[in-house]
């Protein structure tokens, strides 16, 4: 995918109301330190367009970055580790459940992974939830240069085991150092917003 043009178009908090877009969205869930403004950055070919912090959660809306007049990527809230108040961490929840209710062009929920770790309840608790609301999230496996090649089959496999994937269903291997599996991402990406996803 080549990237003429990005464009943070809208910022949700709260109390906002989601926009009205026609154009296909492709959002980004993780835990707040498993790298998803590194992951949205690659994929707008920026480097630091999407804000990445040393402070865990930090990202408190949704962000929504127009991708070539053509689509958008949507920067979920980060779930985990944020030193917030329960309260601020329900009313997240809330906001994000409502977007994967409510917006029609949703067409496709990637839910990041750290690839060293096995599943936290949080993940597992995040799959099954975009799975109740009816989409089969994608996982992006992060931070793939942390591990040597002979560890990867294995770290897949705990993955996959540790959030109950169906055998079709999608995992990514990704690292933001070396950008490996930013061409698989783009493909799927292109593959769903043109249509031609089955």
């Amino acid at each position: 995918m080549i990237i003429k043009s990005v464009d943070l178009e809208t910022v949700c908090g709260v109390t906002s109301r989601l926009p009205e877009n026609t154009l296909p969205e492709f959002a980004f869930a993780g835990k707040s330190n498993v790298g998803k403004s590194s992951l949205i950055n690659a994929l707008m070919n920026r480097k630091s367009y999407a804000r990445t912090s040393s402070q865990p959660g930090k990202t408190q809306t949704i962000n929504f970055y127009n991708i070539n007049q053509a689509l958008y990527y949507v920067d979920l809230p980060g779930y985990g580790y944020a030193k917030v108040s329960l309260e601020a961490k329900a009313k997240w929840g809330k906001m994000i459940e409502r977007y994967l209710q409510k917006s029609p062009m949703l067409k496709l929920v990637f839910l990041l992974v750290d690839i060293r770790h096995e599943p936290s309840a949080n993940d597992k608790m995040m799959y099954d939830w975009v799975v109740s609301n009816g989409y089969h999230p994608v996982i992006i496996a992060t931070k793939l240069d942390k591990l040597k090649r002979s560890q990867v089959p294995k770290a897949v496999k705990t993955i996959r085991t540790g959030l109950g994937m169906e055998k079709e269903d999608i995992l990514i291997p990704f690292s933001a150092e070396t950008k490996q599996g930013r061409e698989e991402i783009w493909e799927l990406i292109e593959k769903v917003a043109l249509g031609t996803e089955e």
